[in-house]
């Protein structure tokens, strides 16, 4: 009896031992394989943040790219990407790859957007891909800029940065940067000054004086100016370029369904008005014309005419319109400004440029409250609206004075660019907001200065 009882417990001992082994092995087991999965993943979390990394050095590499390539979105092959280029660190030798895929600007953009899509060889298929916009500022980053002396009078607000090389005087109210080239300047007639006096490079009245900056650096007013020469070529090829037209040049009407209708103007009426000491016979007012054609914006949105042109309407979509006789200087040529020109949406996605070879003109036949959506461009000259209440010395019209201006976009003139003269003729107030779209998106083929910057940045 005492021997089958011990065989009983030997029996039980062998059960429990082959039971409790079968627990710890299937334990250990459990435990490594626990153990080897966070070691993978720890490995893979280091492949996660490492192919970030890597997708970064594919952000970076372009950008040097553009910095001394800044036309070429085919990483210098000459074909379609996507780009991939290995990654080595310099201990532990190559470690990964990006590949790069490059949106190039759309026209009349200045904005660059690069993909970048890292991996570490070790974990190939953990994947980190960024997306990066990067632009040349365009030359209309101010509210106005001009190589001339500039009188700001008591009614304008202006909301955006002004320039001049020359002396500002701000008797009006500024809500951002008054900047001045010049320390001290000659301010004569053309700043209010009689005898001629020396004035700081900003003074007057206005304010926010907080916001005057004297002296600044100077802008060469030649390097911003548009490269005619392509810009007409580029419409040439477009079928949107416009010779000499017989008469006394075109009007465009743009139309809130994105399109513009192009007239030749055949025949005008003039008005007398004032400027710089002379009264002149001013042909703005469009007696005769006949109609040319209509152009879609999404198709055509560069219009060079070789004449003088009259511009108005609601603009959808993206155009730029240039005035310039060829060759360039053979002959002055001026945009007309004869009614309101507003957009549909004020979002960056319809814009306006103006760019005159010489002066932007306002009518006088314009609307009691006058509204202009566009950025401008002056090269040689100015833009203003001639004195038509001064009868002593050309005209007196019931017109003269309208009850107000409001200007969005931007204002560049090579010489002083002005519209009020007292009380007689002008404009009782005066509003420029500044277009903040036009700093990266500006009308096709604006100049641009300076390099790529950064915009934004965002994983996808």
């Amino acid at each position: 009896m005492s021997k089958l009882k011990n065989k009983n417990q030997a029996g039980i001992v062998l059960v429990l031992t082959v039971v409790f082994g079968g627990i710890l092995a299937t334990v250990l087991v459990s435990l490594t394989g626990y153990f080897i999965f966070q070691y993978k993943a720890g490995l893979q979390k280091v492949s996660w943040a490492s192919a970030l990394e890597i997708a970064e050095v594919g952000v970076n590499y372009y950008r040097w790219h553009l910095a001394h390539a800044p036309d070429d979105y085919q990483d210098g092959t000459g074909a379609a990407g996507p780009y991939v280029h290995t990654y080595s660190d310099p201990e532990a030798g190559e470690i990964g790859s990006f590949s790069l895929n490059i949106i190039p600007p759309e026209a009349g953009s200045t904005i660059v957007t690069i993909e970048s899509t890292g991996w570490t060889n070790r974990h190939p298929k953990v994947t980190r891909t960024v997306k990066v916009r990067y632009g040349i500022p365009s030359v209309a980053q101010y509210s106005f800029l001009s190589d001339a002396s500039s009188w700001y009078g008591g009614s304008i607000t202006v909301n955006g940065r002004i320039h001049s090389n020359n002396g500002i005087r701000m008797d009006g109210t500024n809500l951002s940067t008054v900047n001045s080239h010049k320390e001290t300047y000659m301010c004569g007639s053309e700043t209010g000054c009689s005898p001629p006096q020396t004035k700081d490079g900003v003074w007057g009245a206005g304010g926010d004086s907080a916001l005057w900056r004297f002296p600044v650096t100077k802008i060469d007013f030649d390097s911003i100016t548009a490269d005619l020469a392509t810009v007409r070529q580029t419409a040439i090829d477009s079928g949107t370029r416009f010779t000499a037209s017989g008469g006394f040049g075109y009007h465009t009407v743009f139309q809130s369904n994105g399109t513009v209708d192009v007239y030749r103007v055949t025949g005008t009426r003039t008005r007398r008005g004032y400027n710089n000491g002379s009264c002149m016979n001013l042909p703005e007012r469009i007696w005769n014309q006949n109609y040319i054609g209509s152009y879609d914006l999404s198709s055509d949105n560069i219009f060079f005419f070789e004449d003088d042109v009259w511009v108005e309407g609601i603009v959808s979509g993206r155009a730029t319109v240039v005035a310039a006789h060829y060759p360039f200087d053979s002959e002055d040529t001026k945009i007309w400004i004869r009614n309101n020109i507003v957009y549909d949406v004020k979002d960056g996605s319809t814009v306006l440029g103006l760019i005159s070879k010489d002066d932007i003109y306002f009518v006088l036949d314009i609307p009691d409250d006058f509204k202009i959506d566009a950025a401008m461009i002056a090269q040689d000259g100015q833009i203003i609206r001639h004195s038509y209440g001064y009868w002593w010395l050309c005209s007196s019209y019931s017109n003269a004075m309208r009850n107000s201006l409001s200007i969005y976009g931007s204002i560049m003139s090579k010489e002083k660019s002005y519209w009020n003269y007292g009380s007689y003729s002008g404009f009782y107030t005066r509003t420029v907001n500044y277009d903040s779209n036009l700093f990266y998106l500006p009308p096709p083929y604006f100049p641009t200065t300076g390099e790529y910057e950064f915009i934004s940045w965002e994983e996808l």
